[in-house]
Parts: C-alpha cells; structure tokens; sequence
C-alpha cells in the first residue's frame, strides 16, 4: 500500500532544494564494493538476501547478477557482474531529485533516499547510468540500495556480501580496494582490480564506487571481440 504522503513536508523541501545550489559530498571515508567477475558462480543468492532484507516485489532489484556471454567456438566465454547502487563520488541521481530526498552520508559516502520526501517523480531512475534507483509500483516510490545502512551502523556487512556463498562480493574502503590493499576474500593478492568491465557505463560520468576483478573478456577492450 503506498505511503500517504505528507505535502507540507515536500513542498517545503521544495522549497529549500530550489534556494541551494548543489555541492557534492566529500565524505571523511568512501565505502565502495568489489566483485570478482571470475569466480562468481551465478548463484543470485546476493539477489535474494537484498530483496529478502528490503521487503521488494517480483519488479524491483536493487542487485542485479548479469550474465555475459560471447564469441564463437571453440573460443567462447561467460562470466558474470554484480551490481547494485554504486554509491558515486558524484552521483547523477542526486542533483535531479526536485525534493531533495535523495542524500550522501558524510561518515561514509553512502547515497540513500528519504521516503518520506519521494515523490515517485523517477528523475533519478532516468539520470542514473547504472540502472540503480528502481522504481516500485506498490509504494509510488523509487527505492534502492542503500548499503545495508542499519548493518553498517551495527557493525556488520550488507545481507548481500553475508549470503555470498563463494566470497567474491565484499565492501571496504573503495581507496584500499583500488588499491589492493583492502583484505578481503573476494580478491587474491595477486590479482588486479579494475574501475571498468565489459558493457558498463564510462566510469568518468559519476566516478562509482566499485572495483571489479574481471574476466580475461571481459575488459571495455574487448567489447569488439
């Protein structure tokens, strides 16, 4: 059933968002993701927990596991991306939102939505490149990853990198995890990490925090393969 919305509060926030002018958020510290595209099996287990944890319907997906497949035999290849809110450093939902309901945390640089001041416009659903903002039609509102915040505040991980059976889907520091200096299982110590895999947006328009350890095919080059 969709919230009753509380119009005072919105036209006010209205109000305010259009007196300021956008600055975006230096956080004190940047949580980003990482994601091994090689030893991810598919499972959706990641998909499960985070719809199990947020209460969506059959439409909305805040993760979403991406089959990639190509070439011709005998050279073929398939591997996977997982991706959700990508929590950017300069995130293209958040200056279109006309209420201001869209926000980044200053401990951690996590970008999450007031409910109470959507309004179900999906501006941010149409700016962001990665596809994160999902719109639910039950609620009339757009919604989407938040990080698991709660569980950050509590000291845990998101439910998505809780259920990931095989290990290959973490958060951390994104400074640490471009780095690779950030220790988590989800990387072998010998293996690099990359801003950019195969079909995903440039990652200049947003700056996204998220790495990935890619497929041999599955780096921007070989899109023409």
């Amino acid at each position: 059933m969709a919230q009753e919305l509380d119009k005072k509060k919105i036209k006010a926030a209205v109000k305010k968002r259009k007196r300021e002018t956008y600055t975006p958020v230096v956080p004190k510290m940047q949580l980003g993701f990482i994601h091994n595209n090689v030893d991810c099996i598919g499972c959706r287990a990641c998909e499960m927990a985070c719809k199990d944890k947020n209460g969506l319907s059959a439409g909305p997906r805040f993760r979403r596991v991406q089959y990639v497949e190509g070439g011709t035999y005998p050279e073929v290849f398939a591997f996977k991306i997982n991706m959700s809110c990508n929590h950017c450093a300069e995130p293209a939902c958040l200056p279109t939102c006309p209420t201001g309901a869209i926000f980044k945390r200053k401990e951690d640089g996590i970008v999450d939505i007031d409910s109470t001041l959507c309004i179900g416009c999906r501006r941010c659903e149409a700016a962001c490149p990665y596809g994160a903002p999902q719109f639910d039609p039950v609620d009339n509102l757009v919604k989407k990853c938040n990080m698991c915040v709660d569980e950050i505040e509590a000291g845990r991980k998101p439910y998505c990198v809780m259920a990931c059976m095989m290990r290959v889907l973490d958060i951390g520091p994104i400074d640490q995890l471009r780095e690779g200096t950030y220790d988590t299982k989800a990387r072998a110590p010998h293996e690099k990490v990359v801003r950019q895999v195969r079909s995903m947006a440039d990652p200049e328009l947003t700056n996204p925090s998220i790495v990935f350890i890619p497929h041999s095919k599955g780096l921007p080059e070989n899109d023409s393969d």
